[in-house]
């Protein structure tokens, strides 16, 4: 009798606990506050518009959505919180795709960014920017490129990072055009400004908003940009493509990711919600101040681009022998 009795207990447990998770499942998204999880630190431009859209999604979504800044380890140890978060869309990710993809490519993760996460939709975009010290004797990027084959390893390029968005173009453009420029990377992106403007290096890439002021006053050349049109801020600087190498691009992504699993309807409300408020003039504004544009994509969407980025990232990084410093 007492095995029977445990046994029957056991059964009404599980039954007791499959009606919880159905009740849970069917309660409206979202039924509670929102943890948006930045993996950097505060004060840098990832965590401003982690806080940007986090406003937004508070009011369209009528709950908190509150920014916890994780960093640390490149970005890993925030990421991998909701790698392992509950899969309910309360626990989302807000980060910069090229960082993630990068750390997958280059170094060991505890996560799989392509099994581990539901892409939800890409938030904001900028391109990057290739300057040049006044002094180079070269006004677009055909005379550049002339420059460096005449010079062939006479010539360095300053990038805020190893790895970054500005690395990885660098690298396309000689790949593309067949030359050889000395990478230097640095901790950041005001000490290569300062140093590309002060003729310590004769290149940088770096994206368009930390460099328009000095291309304005004359301090820096503006030769191309990445992306498939020329940034409105800019509009004398050409793209690669139009200058005769497409394809040399990286374009600097910030989205939102949740946990695998996350339910379909949680994901499209998300998504749906990121796109309405993408599409307010206000919103656009606060962007554009910071440098950025609107960067619209459905989930789906996304998540295609994050795999053919990581393709196509890994085909560089290997060709260049990249490795993170």
């Amino acid at each position: 009798m007492k095995s029977v009795t445990g046994l029957a207990q056991i059964l009404a447990s599980t039954i007791l606990l499959s009606v919880v998770a159905q009740a849970a499942a069917q309660q409206p998204f979202p039924n509670k506050s929102i943890r948006l999880i930045s993996p950097y630190g505060p004060g840098g431009g990832n965590d401003t518009l982690a806080r940007l859209i986090g406003q937004r999604l508070t009011e369209s979504l009528s709950q908190q959505v509150i920014v916890d800044n994780r960093p640390g380890a490149n970005t890993i140890i925030g990421t991998d919180i909701v790698a392992k978060a509950r899969p309910d869309g309360h626990t989302i990710l807000f980060s910069g795709v090229n960082t993630l993809i990068i750390n997958a490519i280059l170094v060991p993760t505890p996560y799989d960014i392509i099994k581990d996460f539901s892409p939800v939709a890409p938030v904001a975009g900028t391109e990057t920017i290739m300057v040049l010290n006044p002094s180079v004797p070269a006004s677009n990027l055909r005379e550049l490129i002339a420059l460096a084959k005449a010079k062939p390893g006479g010539l360095n390029y300053a990038t805020s990072s190893a790895g970054g968005a500005g690395h990885l173009v660098g690298e396309l453009f000689k790949m593309t055009a067949e030359i050889n420029i000395q990478h230097i990377p640095y901790k950041g992106s005001g000490q290569a400004l300062n140093d590309v403007i002060g003729g310590q290096v004769q290149i940088s890439i770096l994206s368009p908003v930390s460099t328009i002021p000095h291309i304005r006053s004359g301090r820096l050349k503006g030769i191309a940009i990445s992306g498939d049109t020329r940034f409105p801020a800019l509009p004398q600087v050409p793209t690669f493509a139009e200058s005769g190498l497409p394809g040399v691009e990286a374009k600097v992504i910030y989205g939102i990711l949740a946990p695998a699993r996350t339910p379909k309807q949680v994901v499209s409300k998300l998504a749906g919600d990121i796109a309405r408020i993408q599409r307010t003039p206000e919103f656009n504004d606060k962007l554009a101040s910071q440098g950025v544009d609107a960067f619209t994509l459905g989930p789906e969407q996304f998540a295609d681009l994050i795999r053919a980025d990581m393709a196509k990232y890994a085909k560089v990084i290997k060709a260049a022998n990249i490795k993170l410093e």
